[in-house]
């Protein structure tokens, strides 16, 4: 079995070949991978049996360098984990087994302003204006939601909260709009305090395999963020909530309805709760993101599940739709150390020590 992931010196995609290696059924499957190649430490973990250096996938010369190493190497399938190469590899341009949403459905899921605008008046997001330069600088602008309020970047695909911050008045929005010069599009929201959360749903034809919720509660160098995100999660736990299972389903569910899709794939819904716990849909990622391998660790291997459904093996997925975790689970996370999952975490007092043994 031989099995190309493309990004692979991307945080995620290594997430997705780490899971690939301690599944049972594909630890023995040879990894080729392809990259830009900007990320060194990608390129020399050695995670893959082999990276390719490929250009950026908008790049004229793409198709044909792809096309070599696709002929050279004849994968089993191709899991496409950069959203760009999502978009890409949805249109199908090779005969190879991928299972990702079609195009329709990357195109508007993508989109903070077009998922925003299908879901307004649903209640599903938080309340949320497009502004721009001119419209911030205004000397009669004022935030129609108070303060404080949140100020992102809504260009698609952003991610790891680029262009994100927390404005406690109209001149500490001015100001961010002014700072950040390379940002053409803002979204304005209503600040949503409450929890951070991720759900991972995987479909094949339209049905539900499978579905898996993170909780973000700490990130890898925060301090260095205004905005304390810095899409790395140094701390987080797998959790079970019917709340956001069912909002994340049914905005999946508007998404292909309006884009007249059968829902194919792995996305991750993206959700943060509001002053009353009410969690609030704030995007959909539409590959896998660095959460995955933790799951794995915890038993629930999406990547693998991914890679089944790709193959047309679903048959051989486990029964059960969502594994049930212990409330005291925790993933940590740090700059140089692999993600750990701990099932039953305890406070330790004063005096008390930590043993693996």
């Amino acid at each position: 079995m031989k099995i190309i992931i493309t990004g692979a010196c991307a945080v995620s995609s290594r997430s997705v070949v780490r899971s690939l290696r301690k599944s049972a059924t594909f630890k023995n499957s040879e990894f080729v991978g392809w990259d830009i190649a900007n990320n060194l430490h990608g390129l020399y973990e050695g995670l893959f049996d082999r990276i390719y250096k490929v250009p950026a996938v908008d790049s004229p010369e793409y198709y044909e360098v792809v096309k070599s190493i696709i002929e050279q190497e004849k994968p089993d399938a191709i899991i496409p984990v950069p959203e760009v190469e999502v978009m890409y590899w949805s249109k199908k341009p090779f005969d190879i087994p991928c299972l990702t949403p079609q195009y329709e459905f990357c195109n508007l899921a993508i989109s903070k302003k077009k998922l925003f605008a299908l879901l307004e008046g649903t209640n599903l997001t938080p309340r949320s204006i497009e502004i721009s330069k001119e419209l911030v600088l205004d000397e009669k602008f004022k935030s129609p939601y108070g303060y404080p309020v949140w100020i992102r970047d809504s260009s698609a695909g952003t991610a790891s909260g680029k262009g994100s911050f927390m404005a406690n008045n109209t001149e500490e929005v001015q100001a961010w709009i002014k700072i950040n010069t390379g940002v053409k599009n803002f979204q304005l929201s209503e600040y949503l305090p409450g929890g951070n959360y991720g759900c991972f749903c995987l479909f094949k034809n339209g049905v539900l395999k499978k579905v898996a919720i993170a909780e973000r509660i700490e990130y890898i160098m925060s301090k260095v963020s205004v905005s304390g995100i810095t899409g790395n999660t140094s701390k987080g736990r797998l959790l079970n909530d019917k709340k956001i299972n069912e909002i994340a389903l049914k905005t999946i569910e508007k998404v292909s309805e309006a884009t007249n899709t059968t829902m194919n794939g792995l996305v991750v819904v993206d959700l943060k709760s509001d002053k009353d716990n009410n969690p609030k849909v704030t995007e959909i990622n539409i590959r896998h993101v660095a959460f995955s391998s933790s799951f794995a660790e915890a038993g629930f291997n999406l990547s693998e599940f991914h890679l089944l459904c790709t193959l047309d093996r679903e048959n051989e997925l486990s029964d059960e739709i969502e594994m049930i975790y212990p409330d005291n689970n925790f993933i940590l996370r740090d700059v140089d150390g692999l993600p750990i999952y701990v099932s039953d975490h305890k406070d330790l007092e004063v005096g008390e020590f930590f043993s693996k043994k």
